[in-house]
């Protein structure tokens, strides 16, 4: 036997109540898309309320008009990041049964889409508000690793999005059948990388304490530069993680165990690596911006 952490006695649920015959659920998931986007509005309007911060000594945009981007960004992350889920990940699925692309409470979300969501709703919005979109962009990268530091810690507990089996002492025995599909020994547990704490230390705590020291030292007086880092940081956490991380099944097969979206001879990228390497192509251009401002 390999030696292995439990999957500790996790419950997705806070908590749970009925009324009227109906079961209602409050979700540790959902408590982490209203505690990310709640702390990335605190640290948005600290970072608004020191102009010193930002060119010129005047911040892109009030309070106020934040909190009318605020509703934008929400629905920015839910319709990109279902439709990312749709396109780039289940596609031929969803054409079959596209009655079920608007069933979001059966899960299915993507990172990639839900900022290319946001992308263009804060573009729509700055124009419509004539503020600065590179200072925006800077605001909202800024505001955004808390978010992907719970989501991440959600996963977990919804045991869901685990890694490759392992042999390395901290791998963790995820509870369900598919997780417990290793092809290991009969009467042995399959012990897996926890890559969700992987990705919520790497995208959430590091990045996030980068963006806010290069905030401090002035960063955001050039526009672009903190929105690429994130850009650069997330793609380049996300690659590395990918080589651990469990494909999604649909990209499996009896041929490609890993799940390659693209295949190169013996070695490939998958579609988690293939989206980041698009985002590190965003992330030079908006250098290259800023290096002109």
């Amino acid at each position: 036997m390999i030696a292995a952490i439990p999957f500790p006695n996790l419950s997705p649920e806070l908590f749970s109540f009925s009324l009227f015959g109906m079961e209602f659920a409050l979700r540790w998931y959902a408590l982490a898309y209203i505690g990310g986007i709640l702390i990335g509005w605190r640290i948005a309007i600290m970072a608004l309320n020191r102009p010193r911060l930002w060119p010129g000594n005047t911040a892109p945009a009030s309070a106020a008009q934040i909190e009318d981007l605020l509703t934008w960004i929400i629905l920015g992350v839910i319709l990109g990041g279902r439709l990312g889920y749709v396109f780039f990940y289940n596609a031929s699925y969803y054409l079959q049964h596209p009655a079920e692309i608007a069933m979001i409470w059966q899960g299915g979300m993507s990172f990639h889409g839900g900022l290319l969501g946001v992308v263009v709703a804060t573009w729509i919005w700055c124009l419509g508000n004539k503020a600065p979109v590179l200072s925006v962009a800077d605001l909202l990268a800024l505001a955004t690793p808390p978010g992907l530091l719970l989501g991440r810690l959600a996963n977990f507990v919804n045991a869901e999005l685990w890694g490759r089996p392992t042999d390395l002492p901290w791998g963790v025995t995820f509870p369900g059948e598919a997780a417990q599909a290793c092809g290991q020994p009969l009467g042995e547990l399959c012990a897996r990388h926890p890559s969700q704490l992987y990705e919520a230390g790497l995208e959430g705590l590091l990045l996030g304490l980068v963006l806010l020291v290069l905030a401090a030292r002035g960063a955001l007086k050039r526009p672009g530069v903190i929105a690429a880092t994130f850009f650069i940081g997330y793609a380049c956490a996300r690659i590395l993680v990918e080589f651990v991380r469990q494909p999604d099944e649909q990209f499996t097969s009896a041929n490609d165990a890993v799940g390659y979206a693209i295949q190169l001879g013996g070695a490939g990228i998958t579609q988690g690596q293939l989206l980041s390497l698009a985002m590190i192509l965003a992330g030079v251009i908006f250098l290259l911006r800023a290096r002109r401002t």
